[in-house]
């Protein structure tokens, strides 16, 4: 059990931001231990161009990441998913998808910086923050032993970790 890698899915409305960059974190930061993927209830089609240019910035790889429908992991074939977090805000007003099945599940929500309005430096703010939020829970994530903890325990800390902000970091 030492050897396993968990699958983790990402999931967000558009799928173009948040769950992107919560992909792209984990898959670097978990590296062996982890395999992350994200998806949409309704993916906007490409991957946000600010995404892309802050995890440039932060020597964070983007080669495979790819706005796409939550269907595909619902599709035979598709990877089994260990955890399943959602990343979008209710405050927002999302529409947060469900994932059906048995993987352990967790709401982790950050607010839509696809969403903030302004000038790119504005926006390049807003994409800084999630990432540092989403950098932060995943970071607690990563360090949790997974083998010395029991569902209830896991499921208590993934939760617990969903409810950490900005302030806390």
């Amino acid at each position: 059990m030492s050897d396993r890698i968990y699958n983790v899915l990402f999931l967000c409305t558009g799928n173009s931001a948040r769950s992107i960059l919560a992909e792209a974190i984990l898959n670097q930061a978990g590296q062996g231990r982890f395999k992350a993927f994200s998806a949409g209830s309704h993916p906007a089609g490409t991957v946000n161009p600010f995404a892309v240019e802050l995890l440039a910035q932060q020597a964070v790889p983007t080669g495979e990441l790819r706005s796409k429908s939550w269907d595909e992991f619902a599709a035979p074939g598709a990877p089994a998913m260990d955890f399943v977090f959602t990343v979008c805000d209710n405050a927002a007003g999302e529409v947060c998808p469900v994932w059906p099945g048995q993987p352990m599940t967790a709401h982790w929500g950050v607010p839509d910086p696809a969403a903030v309005r302004g000038s790119d430096d504005d926006k390049r703010k807003a994409f800084t923050s999630a990432f540092r939020q989403l950098q932060r829970r995943i970071s607690l994530f990563v360090s949790l032993p997974m083998r010395q903890l029991d569902s209830a325990a896991i499921h208590r800390e993934i939760t617990g970790i969903g409810r950490i902000d900005d302030a806390s970091a």
